[in-house]
């Protein structure tokens, strides 16, 4: 007889699709901000811009891997989610302890204070969905 294993709930059914779209969204404003700020003025503050390039970056792969829902999608999207949480705790604690290193701000800068914290709750969010929608133990 052959044992098989629940198969997990789909990371992009239910909430799962919320989830995705506040990614999106993140990754088309990260990107937008991130796009001008590099074209036009990226000798004042590159760091900060490249950060949050890199965000955007981010934003982009986890929203793709959990509208993937597969086994591969979802450890994309637990790698970018693990990610994204240490970039914004790191990039948080930096930009309130030490302003000068980051001399215009970063989606990540004061754990996501401009926009809403939401840089700093998502990926939590997103660890969580994926914790909530893995697979069952055999």
């Amino acid at each position: 007889m052959v044992e098989t294993r629940p198969a997990g709930r789909a990371t992009n059914a239910g909430p799962g699709r919320l989830l995705i779209a506040v990614y999106l969204l993140f990754a088309i404003a990260a990107t937008s901000r991130a796009g001008l700020q590099i074209a036009t003025k990226l000798g004042e503050a590159p760091v900060a811009y490249l950060l949050s390039g890199l965000a955007a970056l981010i934003y982009i792969v986890a929203a793709v891997g959990l509208a993937r829902a597969g086994h591969t999608g979802r450890r994309v999207a637990l790698a970018c989610c693990s990610v994204e949480l240490v970039g914004v705790v790191v990039v948080g604690i930096l930009s309130v302890v030490d302003k000068e290193l980051f001399p215009d701000e970063t989606v990540w800068s004061q754990f996501g204070s401009g926009y809403g914290y939401i840089p700093l709750v998502l990926p939590v969010l997103g660890l969580i969905w994926l914790w909530r929608t893995r697979r069952s133990p055999a």
